[in-house]
């Protein structure tokens, strides 16, 4: 059964939205696909903050970044946090995370996904 994991992401301080995208796009997403096996979809939704709809009572919303990872199954995914947690190959995720990312701000969790059935349309 397919796993999927949202990653909320925040720009480091400092950066550009613009700088944010493109080195998430030319540098990270690379780095990632090269170290995770069992990724079946990696999308980055990056958040305009332009047309929004919220609540009166809110919180505004402070990330740059929606991130959905879809793993083949949940080893795939077990397998991707070993590798995160690996001395050898988390910290060079971590070291190209602190070029973008406001790390101590990020949330990751899984999620279970419900919609249309493809097949049916339901």
């Amino acid at each position: 059964m397919t796993v999927k994991a949202i990653a909320l992401l925040k720009r480091k301080p400092g950066i550009s939205r613009e700088a944010f995208v493109k080195h998430y796009e030319t540098s990270h997403v690379p780095l990632m696909m090269g170290l995770l096996h069992g990724v079946t979809d990696y999308r980055r939704n990056y958040v305009s903050g332009v047309d929004s709809v919220a609540g009166p009572a809110a919180a505004p919303f402070g990330y740059d970044s929606v991130t959905e990872l879809w793993f083949e199954d949940r080893a795939a995914f077990d397998d991707a946090m070993r590798v995160m947690a690996d001395p050898e190959r988390g910290p060079k995720v971590a070291a190209d995370e602190e070029h973008f990312i406001d790390r101590p701000a990020t949330q990751m969790f899984l999620v279970e996904e419900h919609g249309p059935d493809r097949s049916t349309g339901r």
